[in-house]
């Protein structure tokens, strides 16, 4: 397995390529601790589990939509909002403004 060091991951960024192209597996570190494996990209790799995880993760950081994080989990979108519900990633994200105004449109309503 090839180490390349984070601090030169943009010069050594074809040799990476060329690594995982080959099917070699490499490791990316910083001052000397690894930070993260690149794995060549193998459909087998691919299982049911890891997709799930690659979806959650992705749609936890608001890389992408609940519907395609089905899609790549190979679920419905009530499939993945109950595993994302077990796993303690919100499905419903209230920005802060977002949430003033519904606190102050609460605060005006009166029972009448």
């Amino acid at each position: 397995m090839k180490s390349f060091s984070a601090r030169n991951l943009k010069r050594s960024a074809d040799r990476l390529i060329r690594h995982a192209e080959a099917g070699r597996l490499s490791v990316v570190t910083k001052d000397g601790a690894p930070i993260f494996v690149a794995v060549p990209f193998d459909r087998g790799l691919m299982t049911d589990e890891a997709m799930t995880s690659l979806a959650m993760r992705l749609f936890d950081q608001e890389c992408i939509s609940l519907g395609t994080a089905a899609w790549i989990a190979g679920l419905s979108v009530g499939e993945m909002t109950d595993t994302l519900g077990r796993h303690g990633i919100a499905v419903i994200r209230t920005g802060a403004d977002e949430l003033q105004r519904s606190l102050a449109d609460f605060g005006e309503t009166k029972p009448g």
